[in-house]
């Protein structure tokens, strides 16, 4: 789903955006519910950038990325968080374009997400090419997302990689990793 979002385009700099887990809903732009195998997803657009909302019957996770006033939490690079029976990463690049690459990089995803049943993307006005776009997929008993936060005027794309699931237990660990045979020996 594409939309215009009816709003000033707030995050100015890839380096403002900060990271959080667990923040209460914010007012969101536009929304897009999914149900994925059991899990209720909710992809929200902020006026600062996204917030994702998980619920599944083990427990729940939001993830907020966005321009957060008195935010000291960068966006970092990777995370890895382990609670109880869940598995949470977290990663982020930062891709620095010339214009023409920008253009164009921003019209393959818009095209991508705007056609995909579990996308969302907002363009910000005064640029076609300022957009927020997420989108998910539930693979393998895992739910995955991706998103990017475009900022045209400095021709950098900021893109991250999430996955939540339920931890695999430390025997199915080891025998995927070849250490020890389905028998336990």
């Amino acid at each position: 789903m594409l939309t215009t979002l009816n709003t000033a385009y707030t995050d100015t700099r890839a380096a403002d955006l900060a990271w959080t887990l667990g923040r209460e809903p914010l007012p969101a732009l536009a929304t897009l519910d999914l149900e994925l195998t059991g899990a209720k997803l909710q992809l929200r657009l902020l006026g600062a950038s996204h917030q994702v909302l998980l619920e599944e019957e083990r427990g729940d996770c939001s993830e907020t990325v966005a321009c957060m006033p008195g935010s000291s939490t960068p966006l970092p690079l990777g995370v890895a968080k382990r609670a109880d029976d869940w598995e949470y990463e977290f990663a982020s690049r930062v891709e620095i374009l010339s214009p023409g690459q920008f253009a164009g990089r921003a019209q393959e995803l818009l095209a991508l997400v705007a056609d995909h049943p579990h996308g969302l993307a907002g363009v910000f006005p005064g640029s076609p090419h300022a957009f927020t776009a997420l989108l998910a997929q539930y693979h393998e008993g895992q739910v995955h997302w991706r998103t990017w936060h475009a900022y045209p005027q400095d021709g950098q794309l900021v893109a991250t990689r999430t996955r939540v699931g339920v931890r695999e237990p430390a025997a199915a660990v080891r025998r995927r990793a070849g250490k020890v045979s389905p028998s336990g020996v």
